[in-house]
């Protein structure tokens, strides 16, 4: 018999609304307390206190028990046994996978280098395989994700699904990736920018979670930006926003990737910094400058800190027309910290529009090189269906034992 929805205005519809409000907020944030809980639904905190335990009788909510301000609260999440998601990030030399359950928690990734002129059908082939081999290293099958993520260092049109901006990843343009990816594997898939998923990754779980609105600069091989407002990314009209790396800063400058002149990529980019070396140093990789400045080298922590004054001097830009409260610098470059940054808030300071608020801080990102596989993972969890409102009998779900990810 089929189910009868319940009419709008009645205690029952008013019921599974506050449920669907609370699965919702878990699906964004992954773990919250009870009363963090009822602070971003808006419901009062007994209303949260019995849709946990009802949801919870029902094997869709997981609650455990944490110490916040020296008080006992109970942390709730979605339930492990929901299923699992993967993150897949496609930077410009490496390739990250990581699978993790519905409160994004990692249960197994993997991560392996890439030549610089990679492309879809080699690369999507070859992740498809990967998918498969990870599941079964932890007893499942790719038959057991719920949804995929995919973050690629390019604007994507988000009307299309394709890369927004001819030149910026050639071998990947005019195909629809996620569609290309979900025929391989027979999952959902959902592609979006590096630097869009770096900073949703920030902004959900990382350095800009307090933030209202909130800058990820990724600084690496390529420079790019995700803008978050609200919590909530701004992807712009064709999926541009945020493409930090083509503001001009010498019109009359080098020629770019993007076939313009003087981008900042220009001159803080990979290739860029890597070119002011003769070969005989042995300057190949970022790593290789990163671990020069690292053990003190003046000439590569010269080289990054005119890179962090350069991307201080676009940020600035940023700043005058975006006004965030936070900057989170991220990607290989980030990993320099304080050598890159430094220059960066010099920049800004001698740049930006001043404002009796002050200017954004500058801070590192809190997960490295994994930021935007964990981006991914929020993308493919905000994608997986979750009904709150027809719920399963507890005794009809399947022993957590049973699953290839219990706990």
């Amino acid at each position: 018999m089929a189910r009868r929805n319940p009419p709008p205005g009645s205690q029952t519809s008013l019921r599974e609304a506050n449920r669907a409000r609370v699965v919702e907020s878990l699906k964004r944030h992954g773990r919250l307390t009870q009363i963090e809980l009822a602070g971003s639904t808006g419901l009062s905190p007994a209303t949260v206190s019995n849709i946990v335990k009802e949801l919870t009788a029902s094997g869709l909510l997981h609650t455990s028990f944490t110490s916040r301000s020296g008080r006992r609260a109970t942390l709730v999440s979605l339930a492990r046994r929901l299923g699992l998601v993967a993150g897949v990030h496609y930077s410009s030399r490496h390739l990250r996978i990581a699978i993790a359950d519905t409160a994004r928690t990692i249960v197994t990734q993997s991560s392996l280098p890439l030549p610089l002129d990679h492309r879809h059908d080699a690369e999507l082939d070859r992740l498809a395989l990967l998918l498969g081999d990870m599941m079964e290293t932890i007893g499942g099958s790719l038959s057991d994700l719920l949804s995929v993520g995919l973050a690629l260092p390019a604007p994507i049109d988000p009307r299309t699904g394709m890369i927004s901006t001819p030149g910026l990843l050639r071998g990947w343009e005019g195909i629809d990736v996620a569609e290309s990816l979900s025929a391989r594997i027979g999952r959902q898939v959902h592609v979006d920018s590096e630097a869009n998923l770096g900073g949703l990754a920030e902004a959900r779980e990382g350095n800009g979670r307090t933030a209202a609105s909130s800058v990820f600069i990724r600084a690496g091989h390529t420079i790019s930006a995700g803008l978050i407002v609200g919590g909530d990314l701004f992807r712009g009209f064709n999926g541009k926003a945020g493409q930090i790396g083509h503001v001009t800063l010498d019109e009359n400058g080098p020629i770019c990737r993007c076939s313009n002149r003087g981008c900042l990529e220009t001159y803080a980019g990979g290739p860029a910094l890597l070119s002011l070396f003769p070969p005989s140093v042995g300057m190949h990789r970022l790593g290789d400058l990163l671990h020069a400045a690292e053990a003190g080298d003046g000439s590569a922590r010269r080289v990054i800190a005119d890179a962090g004054r350069h991307i201080g001097v676009a940020a600035a830009s940023l700043c005058n027309l975006f006004d965030p409260e936070l900057i989170v610098v991220g990607g290989e470059l980030g990993q320099a910290g304080e050598i890159l940054m430094a220059p960066m808030r010099h920049s800004l300071e001698r740049t930006a529009l001043p404002a009796a608020g002050g200017l954004p801080e500058i801070v590192g990102a809190s997960f490295g090189e994994w930021a935007e596989a964990r981006g991914a993972i929020a993308v493919a969890v905000d994608h997986v269906t979750v009904d709150a409102q027809n719920l399963p009998a507890a005794s009809d779900l399947p022993a957590a034992s049973s699953l290839p990810f219990s706990a």
